[in-house]
């Protein structure tokens, strides 16, 4: 094995989402001197980016003030919000638009064609950015202390031999490596359990978030309106709801967030997607229209109780890395980049260290935000009635309340098969695409090498075809979005099959498994899918 290539920058930042792109244009402006790398694990930036998404704009006032005059392609104001319960698969009522989710003045845009469109003002300033380029793993000094990262090789073969196109990944160290990964990011979560950086908070929980962009008929869209549901087809008890964001150009923007905390291991956040829209409010609107695009991605939501220490040697979180989603608001992006701007302004008066990033980050407006809505999301733990009504409380005392509620770990809360009776559902039939999970996946456009090898590392099989199967029916079957898990029957038995060329990357199953043992890890740099203004 030849000694690798280094390159050497004095900071390296892990991910070209808003978090790590508002990171490294802020770093230029204060300190251009700085020599800054971005790496970025898909092909294109952007092209692994999912949210729903609507921004608020102070942030990207604030990092470039001129933005309004080039926007980004995909740019919407909001004109319009509206709220509404859906009680079963024909009624809905419209309810008041609770006081977080009002959008005046913020905008609709696709997450994805905002990082394609804020790297080149970040190369303007002098940012080195490498799509394509999957960290596999940090690099420590002697004392242990993070100095950068090393590229996955490329090349290698299923069963770990080199192909003819085998390329050595290189070594990229720097004085100080940010990761800005976004939710469950596969560097971050060794770094926080290496150092216990989560060590007295809360276990992280999720959500996850599918979504797909249709293009309606002519005329039937409605620039800027935004719409939110919760209620059926989930029962009272599973946390969750839908948005509708209209673009233009009679694009719609459709999606589902289910919590992952649920307890129902026979049920499927992507069949209830479907579901979601054949609702006689929903299906009359995608009726005749088709799919452009559509992927699925886990969502950070445990807030203010499960924020780690951001800090450690060598290395800070920030961003939905760090967790800072504010969940009543379904808004990250502002807090994304306020904290990346934050921790610029750090490292720019501070140097390249990360010593007092934490205390910084705690002290400011990004957890001050967390703070006052810390009760809301836990609060739905009891179902969704105690949920509002503790919602409507922590909303009208600012988050004053002198208690804080606990989260708990989201694979602890699936009922074993023999102590939950799946509720009944009054699931109908579907008329509208996708007509399965694989379907789905087409429109994801991702694209796997099938011979490389598989990044969904399952450490005991046994206990799938065992174990999981007994007690928990193999909710993996289930939860992943793209059918990448499969139990199939053979001349030997029961085996799990691993559909790793499907995966969209959504780190659900990492997440999920109700025995955490399956690791997620980034494939070939460049594999993945490919989304399209999602």
């Amino acid at each position: 094995m030849s000694e690798r290539d280094v390159m050497e920058y004095d900071v390296v930042t892990v991910g070209a989402g808003p978090a790590g792109l508002a990171f490294a244009i802020r770093l230029k402006q204060l300190k251009p001197e700085a020599r800054v790398c971005v790496i970025e694990k898909a092909a294109a930036v952007g092209a692994q980016i999912l949210s729903g998404a609507v921004i608020e704009p102070a942030p990207l006032d604030a990092l470039l003030p001129d933005w309004r005059k080039t926007p980004p392609p995909v740019c919407v104001p909001v004109r319009h919000d509206e709220f509404w319960w859906l009680r079963n698969p024909r009624k809905a009522l419209r309810m008041p638009t609770p006081p977080q989710m009002h959008n005046a003045g913020n905008f609709i845009v696709s997450l994805g064609a905002l990082c394609a469109w804020l790297a080149p003002q970040a190369e303007a300033l002098g940012v080195e950015i490498y799509p394509g380029f999957a960290a596999a793993e940090p690099l420590f000094d002697a004392q242990g202390a993070v100095t950068g990262v090393r590229i996955g090789d490329m090349g290698v073969a299923r069963d770990g031999s080199h192909k003819a196109s085998y390329t050595q990944g290189i070594d990229i160290k720097a004085a100080l490596t940010v990761l800005g990964e976004g939710c469950r990011g596969s560097l971050s979560k060794h770094l926080i359990a290496r150092y216990g950086l989560d060590r007295g908070a809360d276990p992280q929980t999720y959500g996850i978030g599918l979504k797909e962009l249709w293009q309606l008929p002519a005329g039937r869209g409605e620039p800027g309106k935004v719409v939110h549901t919760l209620g059926w087809p989930l029962d009272p008890a599973t946390y969750g709801g839908s948005f509708m964001y209209h673009l233009d150009g009679d694009r719609l923007a459709i999606g589902f967030v289910v919590g992952l905390d649920y307890r129902d291991p026979m049920f499927s956040p992507w069949e209830a997607f479907q579901q979601f829209k054949q609702h006689a409010r929903v299906q009359p609107l995608l009726d005749g229209g088709q799919i452009l695009s559509a992927g699925a991605r886990a969502l950070v939501e445990g807030g203010y109780q499960s924020l780690p220490k951001v800090e450690m040697p060598g290395a800070l979180l920030i961003g939905d890395a760090a967790g800072l989603l504010n969940v009543p608001k379904i808004k990250g992006t502002h807090q994304a980049m306020r904290s990346a701007m934050l921790a610029a302004e750090h490292v720019a008066a501070q140097g390249y260290g990360s010593s007092g990033w934490d205390a910084r980050l705690r002290a400011s407006a990004v957890v001050g935000e967390l703070r006052r809505v810390r009760n809301i999301r836990p609060g739905f733990h009891k179902g969704l009635w105690l949920g509002l009504a503790n919602a409507g409380w922590e909303t009208a005392l600012g988050g004053r309340s002198p208690w804080t509620l606990r989260n708990h770990a989201d694979h602890a809360q699936l009922a074993r098969v023999d102590a939950q009776q799946s509720p009944p559902r009054d699931y109908v039939p579907r008329s509208l695409p996708p007509r399965d999970r694989l379907a789905s996946v087409y429109f994801a456009a991702t694209e796997h090498d099938e011979d490389q090898p598989v990044h969904l590392q399952v450490a005991d099989t046994g206990i799938c075809v065992g174990r999981c199967a007994t007690e928990y029916a193999n909710p993996c079957t289930r939860f992943c979005p793209a059918g990448v898990y499969e139990m199939v029957a053979d001349a030997a038995g029961k085996r799990l099959q691993i559909n790793a060329a499907n995966c969209v990357h959504c780190k659900t199953c990492d997440i999920k498994d109700p025995y955490q043992i399956i690791n997620w890890v980034a494939p070939e740099g460049g594999s993945g899918p490919n989304y399209q203004n999602l």
